[in-house]
């Protein structure tokens, strides 16, 4: 049924159907053949969207294009120029490190994506990148947000098992966060050595790097501001992004680049980026649920526990198994459905929780960013203003980057359990 469920977007893909209707399509698919009741599609729409966090998405991407408007991402992308712009691939890294400085500002890729996605494909691009490389590092550089503490997913993970510390979820998924952007660095710098991407030929001078630094402190307050009034406790993600919004007005009416006018098309703007992208996480939510009810997920585990002999083939299995899940599910649903299957055989064969539970949720955001699904790449695509076909063709070096750091996690435990062993004894 998976196989067949999964041939059937393909398909649906390939002759060029956009890509909410074809969730859809695929949806409606799956209720014919459960012989459901039609009328809780709409209810499943509905209660994908009835999130107060992904108030954030809409707050975040306003900001960034205010931002655009008021001229700061010309002044981000003149300093990141004045720091790292000699190296081969400087603005990919750029790129990357935000993600990883970024990564507890929601705790979701999805709200990274769609919040930073548009300043850093943005960067990039005026740095002279081709808008498909600047969208894939931004795809693949969001999945480090629920990596690297504070993560939604990993504290959805500890309520699942119910006895796993909270504290050491986050600690043990710090190195493998850090591992991760180390990985899509070294590919950015070898693939821009390759491409010949344009980089300064001459290191910037003190006096440049201090101007640069000036002319941009706006913008580099902003995200600090953010940052701190989250980890603080001062504030959640959502009221962050709130705030983030009034500083953008506020520095870009200082600027005097910012009129009524321009505010206006901006709030359009954005409003229907974030409708695209809450109609593919409603209709997603939809697929979700009907992909539970016909027990994909189950026949899937079921064949693949089949032949397990070890603890080195389950992990080999797991990775597979929610990898694949990963690309149908969103993983808040993905966690909650395979956890209490998998755990216990995990238990079984000695894997410490904590190792699991990192494993299991690189996993479900790798799957974020894999073909043909992905959730990361729909928004990407949409806030990038890129066809999703190439960005299925440009991500999958990077995805295969990612799954060489997940079985390196996966089968050196010690990357996971040294921290919290370490500091929580």
């Amino acid at each position: 049924m998976a196989l067949l469920l999964l041939g059937i977007f393909i398909v649906i893909m390939l002759i060029g159907t956009p890509v909410g209707f074809g969730i859809g399509a695929l949806t409606a698919i799956s209720f014919t053949l459960l012989n459901g009741d039609y009328s809780i599609i709409p209810q499943k729409l509905y209660a994908g969207i009835d999130v107060y966090t992904y108030l954030c998405i809409l707050l975040f991407i306003l900001a960034a294009d205010i931002m655009s408007v008021g001229g700061i991402t010309g002044s981000i992308v003149r300093f990141c120029n004045s720091l790292v712009g000699h190296i081969r691939g400087g603005l990919a890294h750029v790129n990357v490190l935000a993600s990883m400085l970024f990564a507890g500002i929601s705790g979701s890729a999805t709200a990274d994506a769609s919040g930073l996605g548009p300043i850093e494909i943005e960067m990039m691009t005026r740095g002279g990148y081709p808008r498909d490389f600047s969208c894939a590092v931004t795809a693949s550089s969001a999945i480090i947000g629920p990596i690297i503490p504070p993560s939604n997913i990993m504290i959805i993970y500890a309520a699942c098992v119910g006895t796993v510390s909270i504290g050491r979820m986050f600690l043990g998924g710090f190195l493998p966060g850090v591992l991760l952007g180390i990985g899509l660095m070294i590919y950015c710098y070898v693939a821009s050595v390759r491409r010949k991407y344009p980089y300064n030929k001459q290191r910037a001078s003190l006096k440049e790097i201090l101007q640069c630094t000036i002319e941009t402190l706006p913008a580099l307050l902003l995200p600090l501001i953010i940052l701190g009034t989250i980890t603080f406790g001062i504030c959640t993600a959502t009221e962050s992004s709130a705030i983030a919004v009034l500083y953008a007005v506020i520095v870009a009416a200082l600027r005097k680049q910012l009129s009524m006018k321009s505010f206006v098309r901006c709030c359009i703007r954005s409003a229907k980026a974030s409708a695209n992208v809450l109609f593919i996480i409603a209709i997603s939510n939809a697929m979700g649920w009907a992909i539970t009810t016909l027990q994909v997920t189950q026949q899937l585990v079921v064949l693949c526990m089949e032949y397990v002999s070890s603890a080195i083939i389950f992990l080999l299995v797991t990775n597979i198994l929610l990898l694949i899940i990963g690309m149908l599910l969103d993983a808040a649903p993905a966690l909650l459905l395979m956890v209490p299957i998998l755990l216990p055989i995990a238990m079984k064969y000695g894997i410490d929780p904590i190792h699991f539970g990192v494993v299991v949720c690189l996993n479900l955001m790798i799957g974020n960013i894999t073909p043909p699904v992905g959730m990361i790449l729909f928004i990407v695509s949409n806030v990038g203003k890129i066809s999703l076909s190439v960005l299925y063709v440009k991500i999958i070096p990077f995805a295969i980057v990612t799954i060489i750091v997940l079985f390196i996690v996966t089968y050196i435990p010690a990357i996971v359990t040294f921290l919290p062993g370490l500091i929580m004894r």
